[in-house]
């Protein structure tokens, strides 16, 4: 793999710790600035928010610009955003600082994906994605968890101040590697871009993200107090499972990337799909048993994040034929559907906490995933009658040449 697409998941790395790392701080925040701990919940909203609008609409609006120019400048952005952060006065400073931020994220991953794929050969397209995207999957266990004790320990502040660090050696990584003759796809007005979303394929892809990423985030979001309430981990050891479970990510996000270049997107869904909502369903019984549940969150970590790069590639494969004039918007569309998928499996999952139990956020999951399953086998079957054979992995373009 390229050196460049180390430097993209160094960006992808400093991007994911940026977006959860808040999560971990909002304690810390509302006791500093002197809000309630749903004021300081807002500030997750609202990154969320700059993310679901910067990918598809700011993706759109700088289609002209040099891939390579646009990508170091949007590092350049993320960074400013972090010192902005950083140095926020008050609430509301700190607010227009993370929507600032999310911008950034949203255009990164909509151009970064075909810029991976356009640095390798197009039977590891999906690999390069995966590599790309594990430097977001593993932010969420590694730079997350540092992230917070580094604001516990020193301020808030501080976290955003070393995440911004991290921000400038992306771009100055960026600058040096990634090639200046990347091609982005011809730019066409802004509404015909956007038309994307009258593409009734595309849009299943979309409903496909949202469920099955956000499916895993019913129980995700409250694995924590699983592990502690449930399977009986003290708080220290759970840091060390969820650490344990970042490299089970890691590994599975590159496993992931192999079977989508090897068997295609749908099939690799479908496999990935059927072994998280197994896994969600398992936990339902192996929650009360200790190192079962451990066996159960190793498994998981395999899973959980092995349908980013299918997702993504297959979003990228289907714009190529529905709506070749957008791909870098058609890939933003799918960031915000991964967005609106973690906002709303994290939303639900509060409301199945509060009003049916915690051991139901796991079945539920399950039964979300298993709906993208579904939707995922009849997104395969239209293929097929479509005739898209370079949708089906690498024995099907074979077949087609």
């Amino acid at each position: 793999m390229p050196l460049a697409l180390w430097a993209l998941a160094l960006s992808a790395f400093a991007i994911g710790t940026t977006e959860f790392v808040i999560v971990g701080l909002i304690p810390t925040i509302a006791a500093s600035l002197g809000v309630s701990v749903p004021s300081a919940g807002l500030l997750v909203t609202v990154y969320a928010l700059g993310v679901a609008v910067g990918a598809p609409v700011l993706t759109a609006l700088t289609g002209h610009i040099p891939r390579k120019r646009l990508l170091v400048g949007l590092m350049v952005l993320f960074t400013i955003g972090n010192l902005a952060a950083w140095l926020a006065p008050g609430y509301a400073s700190l607010m227009a600082a993370r929507v600032l931020t999310g911008l950034a994220h949203g255009v990164f991953f909509s151009i970064g994906s075909t810029i991976a794929t356009s640095l390798v050969p197009k039977e590891k397209a999906a690999s390069a994605i995966a590599l790309m995207f594990s430097g977001l999957t593993v932010a969420l266990v590694t730079g997350v968890p540092l992230g917070t004790f580094i604001g516990q320990t020193f301020g808030w502040q501080a976290t955003f101040l070393a995440v911004s660090l991290l921000g400038a050696v992306a771009a100055a990584g960026s600058s040096a590697l990634v090639p200046n003759d990347i091609r982005g796809s011809v730019p066409a007005p802004v509404r015909t871009q956007l038309a994307v979303l009258k593409r009734p394929r595309l849009l299943l892809v979309y409903a496909i993200t949202a469920l099955g990423y956000g499916g895993s985030f019913i129980a995700f979001t409250y694995l924590a107090p699983i592990l502690q309430e449930i399977a009986g981990f003290s708080p220290s050891s759970v840091g060390l499972v969820m650490l344990v479970y970042g490299v089970s990510v890691a590994f599975g996000n590159i496993w992931g990337g192999r079977l989508a270049d090897r068997h295609g997107p749908v099939r690799a869904l479908q496999i990935v799909f059927a072994g998280l909502a197994l896994v969600l369903l398992a936990l339902a019984f192996s929650a009360p048993h200790k190192w079962l549940a451990l066996a159960t969150v190793l498994a998981w970590g395999a899973v959980a994040f092995g349908n980013v790069p299918g997702l993504q590639a297959y979003v990228v494969q289907r714009a190529m034929q529905d709506a070749p004039h957008a791909v870098d918007v058609a890939s933003g569309l799918n960031i915000a559907a991964f967005n609106v998928g973690i906002a709303l499996g994290a939303w639900g999952g509060g409301l199945v906490v509060a009003h049916v139990g915690l051991m139901a956020t796991p079945w539920i999951g399950a039964a979300v995933v298993g709906a993208a399953f579904a939707l995922t086998t009849w997104s395969g079957r239209l293929d097929l009658a479509e005739g898209q054979q370079p949708l089906l992995g690498r024995a099907g373009a074979g077949a087609s040449h």
